[in-house]
Formats: C-alpha cells, structure tokens, sequence
C-alpha cells in the first residue's frame, strides 16, 4: 500500500492561482480566524479529511478529484 502525502505547496498554489486569499478561504469554510486556516495550509495541523474535502470544493476540485493535492 502506498503511502499518500498532501502536497501543501500544491493547495497553496491553487488557492493563489484562483486568486483567493487566506482570509478568503477561512470566509468560504465559515471558520473564525485566519490563523486556523494558515496553520493547515503550512503544515503545522493536519489537514481533515472533511476539511480537504470542502477545501478543494471551493478551489474548483469535485470530492472525487481531491486526490490532486497528494503526492
């Protein structure tokens, strides 16, 4: 079985080419504050599946096509 890794860079990238900012992001996922999101996107909280899931949806990625952002 292999082993998947989340390519942060890669959902980074995403988010910037679909000009959406931090802030944008952690509006579109109704959380409270940007350091929640940073965090995840920086690696220092996992991301949850649930949350990757909603991620990719506002980045234009269906639930089927999250597989993207791995290595």
């Amino acid at each position: 079985m292999r082993n998947l890794k989340l390519n942060l860079e890669r959902l980074r990238q995403t988010r910037n080419d679909n000009k959406l900012s931090q802030e944008d992001m952690v509006k579109a996922l109704g959380w409270k504050s940007r350091s929640q999101y940073s965090k995840r996107e920086n690696g220092s909280v996992s991301i949850g599946a649930d949350e990757l899931i909603a991620i990719a949806k506002i980045l234009g990625y269906s639930k089927e096509e999250v597989g993207y952002f791995f290595d």
